[in-house]
């Protein structure tokens, strides 16, 4: 039942000072507003239109990222998600990968979207590592991070540990990985690295991962 758009943070305390929801413009920004023909031959699923279109960059993440809902003391299933390269968040579970039931969460609220960006390592190695970002799509309400609104159409890199609420919901998500650990530091992990660059080599043009798998619906939210 995944869209065909989505067929295909690590917060970690290292030394260096790490800001929460740091604002990263993309290189091609995301595709919105798409109508009409346009709309209906490249971006709709069961009649409805995605208001969210993948970036170039967008890969399948090769850590297990997952989200631990909390509905105040209550703890809620696992939601696993390392299946696909991108999860679309909303009320509309016509076409939600993530579905939010609480009144105040917009049909299309937020995206979560795997990328693969440039990072330079303490030994001065370019590597091409898989980051988890959120996006509000523009929602009525707002998406937060750390009890902090983001703005919208921009991407916020997610990071291990991060807390993620979305509108007026009392559920928080907190996400973490498979190398997860309780002191917070950083393990060292090249698990979610795709490409070590050298001097001399190109960066080449990757494809997105693909993943028959839709992740399962979350339990009903419309009390909060």
């Amino acid at each position: 039942r995944t869209p065909p758009l989505f067929r295909n943070g690590k917060r970690t305390r290292e030394k260096k000072e790490v800001k929460w929801g740091k604002e990263e413009k993309p290189k091609d920004k995301p595709n919105f507003g798409l109508t009409g023909n346009l709309a209906a031959d490249t971006n709709t699923f069961h009649g409805v239109v995605i208001k969210y279109t993948e970036p170039p960059e967008a890969r399948k993440p090769k850590l297990r990222w997952s989200l631990y809902p909390f509905k105040g003391d209550q703890n809620l299933p696992v939601l696993y998600i390392h299946r696909q390269s991108a999860y679309l968040i909303g009320r509309d579970r016509r076409v939600a990968d993530i579905p939010v039931d609480h009144p105040s969460c917009s049909k299309q609220h937020a995206a979560l979207q795997y990328r693969v960006v440039p990072e330079t390592t303490v030994d001065g190695r370019t590597v091409r590592r898989i980051k988890p970002y959120l996006m509000d799509l523009g929602s009525a309400n707002g998406t937060f991070i750390n009890n902090k609104k983001i703005d919208t159409q921009r991407y916020y890199e997610l990071l291990e540990k991060d807390v993620i609420k979305f509108g007026f919901s009392t559920r928080e998500y907190v996400i973490l990985n498979e190398k997860s650990v309780d002191d917070g530091e950083d393990n060292g992990s090249e698990d979610d690295v795709e490409h070590v660059e050298t001097d001399n080599e190109e960066e080449e043009e990757g494809k997105h991962g693909v993943s028959p798998n839709p992740l399962p619906e979350t339990a009903n939210d419309s009390n909060g």
